[in-house]
């Protein structure tokens, strides 16, 4: 794969941002392969995307980075530029299900997810026959459910020991403590089924037949203090009918569940995802 660098900026919208942020790639001879763009009429608030061919450009990204410093100033940028040979280091937190867990390491595996998955965590065993056999490192981390800060302290400690870019919540079933969410705000995705908040609690899927849903989805988001209500990566929808059991909604369920939450992950991982307030803009 070519070396690329990825410029992702946001800024008041105004006359002039893609020309003068377009004129300092290319003045150094800079290819852009990529662009997207968009203008959020709401907030007046811009947002953009370029990917830039490395080997076009005479000098490296601390170089091209160096030279988007006047600009941040002058067009109030948030600005970031990314080298994507560097892959991002994803650890994933897993409890009884397998469903996302699985597939996520077995698009690791084939190379659709580009990152590299250094460990996982999991507050059972259950899953540690699983993740070794791609050869990760599993941690299991109980949590008591009594005292769950020293459970969450040696979570917190792994994902720093392995330098995390991002967690991956595959259907791990403990509320993150708000201090963790904090600190890594818009790094930890999570994945749940789209009931909510219609069906709270256990056998939602039981709920929903009862309720004789026709409609059933996931939705892909990243982790906040306000439980399920973060920033919203990717959503998906299964239609269903009143010849459907239980067991049908959930077995579809799952497999609209690992498929939105890859697609979400993909889209963070190539930096697709631009989060304003509670609101993101995720570029094709």
């Amino acid at each position: 794969m070519s070396r690329n660098y990825r410029l992702i900026l946001d800024c008041p919208d105004q006359v002039g941002i893609v020309t003068r942020a377009g004129e300092v790639i290319t003045r150094n001879g800079g290819w852009i392969s990529e662009a997207a763009h968009h203008s959020d009429e709401d907030s007046s608030w811009f947002f953009s995307r370029f990917e830039i061919q490395g080997d076009s450009l005479p000098c490296g990204i601390d170089e091209l980075r160096r030279q988007f410093e006047e600009l941040k100033d002058e067009l109030q940028l948030n600005l970031r530029l990314i080298d994507t040979a560097e892959k991002k280091r994803v650890v994933i937190m897993a409890s009884k299900g397998s469903h996302c867990l699985s597939d996520l390491l077995d698009r690791w595996k084939s190379g659709d997810l580009d990152c590299d998955i250094p460990c996982v965590i999991s507050n059972h065993e259950d899953m540690r026959g699983l993740v070794e056999w791609y050869g990760i490192p599993f941690h299991h981390v109980p949590i008591d459910k009594d005292d769950k800060a020293p459970g969450f302290a040696q979570v917190e400690a792994l994902v720093e020991e392995y330098k995390a870019d991002c967690v991956v919540l595959a259907r791990y079933m403990q509320i993150l403590p708000q201090a963790l969410c904090e600190k890594l705000r818009h790094k930890v995705i999570n994945i749940h089924h789209s009931f909510l908040p219609s069906f709270i609690g256990a056998k939602p899927y039981h709920q929903a037949s009862r309720r004789g849903v026709k409609l059933i989805g996931a939705t892909c988001h990243y982790v906040t203090e306000q439980l399920d209500e973060g920033p919203i990566i990717d959503q998906d929808v299964v239609r269903v009918s009143h010849s459907d059991k239980v067991e049908d909604l959930v077995r579809l369920g799952k497999d609209v569940e690992k498929t939105v939450l890859a697609r979400g992950l993909r889209a963070h991982l190539e930096d697709r995802v631009l989060v304003h307030g509670n609101k993101t803009v995720v570029f094709n």
